[in-house]
């Protein structure tokens, strides 16, 4: 572990709270077989007031966890730093490289042309974690890079870089839970064509890693080869393939899984099947088979797969929701109606592609209202309005290739704006999304020129994170029955941000008390608390809170670097009796100087995060640690009595046993006069001044979870 301020330019900080609990003795252990966590309560932080604040990641969190034996025992939060993403900690074909550059079709690092010196891109942008359950009695983690912001040259790079994935090999402390590097390998996607704007990710219920592809190129605008699109995908193939000709905007646009053997190596399939759009994240419900994503971007859809059989995401059925409002309190609630959208396999959906075909090849297209024509407005073709035709015999091509346009097609509504991250809550059946900024398309079409207005919604742009109830016995638009038992009928609003009608003195432009533009969301069982992660201009720091749904509680437990974001939120309630929450920040810096800040010097803001973390440069991985285990309990046992050698007036010591490496005090009344610590044994030895005949000493035993008993006083002999 790296415990070291990041003093080099930029860094993107992954932080996993690790829990941590002390060894029990066989006693204590006894006493722990029915003590239960009954609640756990995060008490937050204070937004960051100065520079020095602004500019790190940091936490003044505290936890208060109470035990079914009435006890409750409050933990402070702190972290530690792992990697930079520019450290050179992975290995690629023997060599060192840093572990946020990507590698091409032969698994060759990428180099940056801009650069004079030759150098590799690096990502700034670590994104989705998966801390793996342990495979072959050891622990990984894979990571997201999402993109590269600017090259040398400082230009932008954006999706013009291939993306990569990293697989960590975790080092482990039995005793402290404590996380090492132990050795880092970029993960190779050359049997998929490479690896398109990674965004979140999760782990699956079978121990795999879902991945993602955000903002897939528009397949319509890349057939015009003078079109940005075309430029972007010509632009990467020549970076992976080293040819732009085979550049082809139907390889991307998916649920990538990773699957770590047993020995380590890493397996990668696309899964076609699950529709080609803007991927944010695939979270998978616990019958192992049907899957909610989020679709990033503006116009964009509501998707649901029902795979064919459980813990197999190569075939399946793919629904897409219409959404029918019903109220707009509390950031506003509509029903769902699903649409069956078609069922296909993988190796179908990846036929049609080898194929060669072209967005001309599925739809007939008009520039104006025509008959026989449908009107849709989406994500797609810059969110301007498309008159469609699908032609004889493409329905299976339109709904896994244009899954968006076609859902638009067949009524579904395409007029989400922002939607984010996914997660799960399985006792309560409910599935939490993230809208991160409630406002154009989710509001009413005030020109009428629209060709949908299904959500009219109140324009709140510090977003929305909603909640869906899950429900089985559910029929899709046609009546027929829709095989799963965690379909959602409905969603409504859970935690909404507050816009401000100007900006404060810091720049944060919504409350900075309440979650600003929930990006990131991670639900802990054993906690009960959704965690959410924000991706905010609104507010100057990002943060990351901790809602607990039982008490609707709302607490800011972490804050990032001015500018940054805060991603790749992943809880992991046990990893070998430990626990750990990952957060990471990117780009930090970004965007800083278009605020209108006072309460501090912009100007200094900026070059302190320039200094000490850089802007826009590189990435870093950490976690932070202190609180207890969620599986093993406390050690709630006090230990015995310390047995206490006689003590004379010529004694500079006081020596005896105890528990083992108990912490041993000696006062004189409320004068503490020394303490140690006792060995593996239990022997210790406390120095102290001569103490004079018959003053009563009394000696104090504390072990690790911080149990105490007094022993009985103790008199000071004469000789």
């Amino acid at each position: 572990m790296i415990n070291k301020k990041l003093v080099k330019k930029g860094a993107t900080l992954a932080l996993a709270l690790a829990l941590t609990v002390p060894a029990l003795s066989p006693t204590a252990v006894n006493a722990q077989k029915n003590i239960t966590i009954e609640a756990v309560k995060f008490n937050g932080m204070k937004a960051p007031s100065t520079i020095e604040e602004m500019v790190k990641t940091y936490t003044t969190a505290t936890v208060d966890v109470k035990y079914s034996n009435g006890k409750v025992k409050t933990f402070p939060l702190s972290y530690n730093y792992l990697f930079k993403s520019e450290d050179k900690v992975a290995t690629v074909k023997g060599k060192k490289i840093p572990a946020g550059t990507p590698i091409d079709v032969k698994g060759n690092p990428i180099k940056d042309p801009s650069s004079a010196d030759g150098n590799y891109f690096v990502s700034d942008a670590p994104d989705s974690n998966s801390l793996m359950m342990p495979i072959n009695g050891k622990l990984y983690m894979v990571t997201h890079y999402e993109y590269q912001t600017i090259d040398a040259a400082g230009k932008s790079a954006y999706g013009l870089v291939p993306a990569s994935m990293s697989l960590t090999e975790l080092e482990q402390d039995k005793k402290t839970g404590d996380l090492n590097p132990l050795k880092v390998e970029k993960i190779d996607f050359s049997a998929v064509n490479g690896l398109w704007i990674p965004c979140n990710g999760s782990l699956s219920p079978w121990n795999t890693h879902l991945g993602s592809e955000e903002y897939e190129p528009d397949a319509r605008l890349f057939l015009d080869p003078t079109s940005k699109v075309r430029s972007q995908v010509e632009t990467f193939s020549q970076f992976y393939f080293g040819n732009k000709a085979k550049a082809n905007p139907y390889f991307y646009g998916y649920t990538p899984e990773i699957t770590v053997e047993k020995n380590g190596k890493t397996s990668v399939v696309k899964h076609y099947s699950t529709g080609r759009f803007s991927h944010e994240l695939a979270k998978v419900m616990p019958d192992n088979k049907t899957v909610f994503y989020g679709d990033d971007g503006g116009n964009t859809g509501m998707f649901m797969y029902v795979a064919d059989k459980a813990k197999d995401l190569s075939s399946g059925t793919l629904y897409a929701a219409k959404f029918k409002q019903i109220g707009t309190e509390n950031g506003g609630s509509g029903d769902l109606q699903w649409i069956n959208l078609g069922h296909a396999t993988d190796k179908e959906v990846k036929a049609i592609i080898d194929s060669g075909i072209t967005f001309n090849d599925i739809f007939e297209t008009s520039d104006a209202p025509k008959a026989g024509f449908t009107a849709i407005k989406t994500y797609s073709n810059e969110g301007k309005v498309e008159y469609l035709k699908l032609k004889p015999g493409k329905e299976k091509a339109a709904a896994f290739l244009e899954t968006r346009r076609y859902a638009a097609i067949l009524g579904a509504t395409t007029e989400f704006n922002k939607m984010e991250g996914v997660a799960l809550n399985a006792k309560d059946k409910k599935v939490y999304i993230a809208i991160s900024d409630q406002s154009k398309s989710m509001e009413k079409d005030s020109t009428g020129k629209d060709p949908a207005d299904h959500i009219q919604l109140p324009k709140i742009k510090s977003g929305v994170t909603y909640q869906l109830d899950l429900q089985s016995g559910q029929k899709d638009s046609e009546g027929k029955a829709i095989h799963s038992s965690y379909v959602a009928p409905a969603m409504s609003g859970l935690v909404v941000g507050e816009d401000l009608k100007q900006a404060d003195s810091f720049g944060n432009t919504a409350n900075v008390d309440k979650v600003a533009n929930p990006d990131n969301l991670s639900y802990s069982e054993s906690m009960r608390t959704l965690f959410i992660g924000e991706d905010s201009g609104a507010h100057t720091n990002n943060y990351v809170w901790a809602y607990n749904v039982d008490t609707k509680e709302l607490d800011r437990v972490l804050s990032v670097p001015a500018g940054a974001e805060a991603t790749g939120l992943f809880a992991a309630d046990d990893r070998n009796g430990f626990s750990y929450i990952f957060s990471n920040f990117q780009h930090p810096g970004d965007e800083v100087d278009t605020k209108s800040i006072t309460a501090v010097n912009k100007d200094e803001l900026l070059r302190a995060v320039d200094e000490q973390i850089g802007i826009n440069k590189t990435g870093g991985i950490g976690y932070i640690s202190g609180l207890p285990s969620l599986t093993n309990m406390p050690n709630f046992t006090a230990p015995d009595a310390p047995k206490v050698d006689k003590v004379t007036t010529k004694s500079k010591s006081i020596t005896g046993t105890t528990e083992k490496d108990a912490t041993v005090q000696v006062y004189n009344g409320k004068t503490l006069l020394g303490e140690a610590k006792a060995n593996s044994k239990g022997k210790f030895t406390v120095k102290i001044e001569a103490q004079n005949a018959g003053t009563s000493l009394t000696v104090v035993a504390k072990d690790n979870a911080g149990n105490k008993i007094e022993s009985t006083a103790i008199k000071v002999a004469s000789k």
